[in-house]
């Protein structure tokens, strides 16, 4: 199954992109909000991103409008709490309403190769064939070849990818990090 065919299989959102209205006041009288999500551009920011340790990313079909929110962290060492340093990402994949804690586990990136679910998986897991899986596996594969594909999308949620605050600044948003983080980033330590 190809990714357009996965992403074929949802209905797109009308209200994906629409803004509240204030104070119960119509759509037309509605402020724009500020969005403090940015858009990844090339494939070289959206892996530095990912690989940061604490990134959140929506992934969009430009041809259906589906979409499947990510949280890519950097494993830490049960011993010492320090992160890991040998390039494992845990992935979990975005299941329910609540986008702040309705994350279940999806697997891992390891030497570069994205595995879905665990050696010994739990009932209820998330398996291989599963859209968001596979659609993971294929974005994933992509951004290693150094291309975002034209019906793809790649977006973050406003927060740096590396600490996980808020980014205000315009040219932060833009990033993906923080002022302090793009430092850390851009010396190689990421």
């Amino acid at each position: 199954m190809t990714t357009r065919e996965i992403f074929a299989q949802f209905d797109s959102d009308p209200t994906f992109d629409a803004l509240p209205a204030a104070n119960g006041a119509s759509d037309e009288a509605a402020a724009p909000a500020e969005d403090f999500r940015g858009r990844f551009t090339t494939a070289a920011d959206a892996r530095q991103y990912l690989r940061a340790g604490k990134a959140t990313v929506t992934l969009v079909s430009k041809t259906t409008g589906a979409r499947f929110t990510y949280r890519v962290n950097v494993p830490t060492n049960r011993e010492t709490g320090e992160p890991a340093t040998d390039g494992t990402l845990m992935v979990s994949v975005l299941t329910g309403p609540d986008n702040t804690g309705d994350y279940q586990w999806l697997g891992r990136v390891s030497r570069e190769i994205f595995w879905v679910g665990r050696k010994n998986p739990k009932p209820g897991e998330i398996r291989k064939d599963a859209p968001c899986a596979k659609a993971f596996a294929w974005a994933w594969q992509m951004l290693l070849r150094n291309e975002i594909p034209e019906q793809l999308e790649i977006w973050h949620e406003g927060r740096c990818g590396r600490c996980g605050r808020k980014l205000t600044v315009p040219t932060s948003v833009a990033q993906g990090f923080g002022p302090e983080c793009i430092h850390h980033v851009h010396g190689g330590l990421v």
